[in-house]
């Protein structure tokens, strides 16, 4: 469907025309899994094989109100917890798979994410499209510090921003945003009063990230978008800026550029 495509729900009026079987209901369901998921992940973080995963919040001095605003979850070692957890829900091995939480093994499905801190990554109205997770144990037989959920019909890694749900309120009233490198930094920045901090999901700010951005913070009221400076330059209109954390060499920069649309006239303002 055209919705599911462009990520649109679909809700019919009672009185209206028949509704469509299975209409949006794939996308519906893969949302409700992921909800599901977060909600078994955070169940499972103050459990006693969790005590590695708090030590690692705890040790970056984050507290337990605070991993919860921010839905710090534990993804349990072992095969199919979350698995059978979803089957109890209702959930079929196809829309686990399908929403990126399982993955086909030679003797069944079994969990995605294992043995592992997450942390949910929602769209702006709140809705949990995936999971980011880093690694706690050595004998992780994933060797990469951070996994993310795969690009499923809800997540793609190039589309999605973690945090903007928390900072999207902030990102429209200030027209700020700030760019940093992972989940932990989002978390520290916002605790310590920058509420438009977000940050990339395991891969390079490109130009879905600046669009998701831009329809935040441009205005046809506002003047053009800095990288940095003051929002307000005596003498000129109201600029919205955006302030990466990014290396700051020049190949950053020109990424940066890039990903904004950004020519040379900009530059020689900045």
């Amino acid at each position: 469907l055209l919705a599911d495509r462009y990520h649109i729900e679909l809700h019919y009026e009672q009185n209206g025309p028949a509704r469509p079987e299975h209409a949006g209901s794939k996308r519906t369901r893969l949302l409700e899994a992921n909800e599901e998921a977060q909600r078994f992940f955070v169940s499972q973080i103050m459990s006693k094989e969790a005590l590695t995963a708090r030590k690692l919040l705890g040790g970056r001095n984050f507290t337990q109100a605070d991993c919860e605003r921010f839905g710090c979850g534990y993804a349990p070692q072992g095969w199919d917890n979350l698995v059978r957890h979803l089957a109890g829900k209702g959930f079929t091995q196809q829309e686990m798979l399908d929403a990126g939480l399982a993955r086909q093994g030679q003797r069944g499905i079994y969990d995605y994410f294992r043995g592992r801190v997450t942390w949910p990554i929602r769209d702006s109205t709140g809705r949990t499209l995936g999971f980011g997770a880093r690694k706690l144990y050595d004998d992780d037989q994933i060797a990469a510090k951070y996994i993310n959920t795969p690009d499923t019909q809800l997540y793609r890694k190039t589309q999605v921003l973690y945090g903007i749900d928390l900072a999207k309120a902030a990102i429209v009233k200030k027209r700020q945003v700030v760019i940093v490198e992972g989940y932990t930094d989002v978390m520290a920045m916002h605790l310590a009063g920058i509420d438009t901090a977000v940050a990339t999901c395991g891969t390079a700010f490109g130009m879905e990230h600046a669009k998701i951005v831009r329809r935040l913070i441009a205005d046809d009221s506002l003047g053009g978008i800095q990288l940095i400076g003051p929002l307000k330059v005596e003498g000129q209109a109201l600029s919205s800026r955006i302030v990466f954390t990014f290396d700051g060499d020049a190949a950053g920069q020109k990424a940066a550029l890039h990903a904004f649309g950004l020519d040379s006239a900009f530059l020689s303002q900045t």
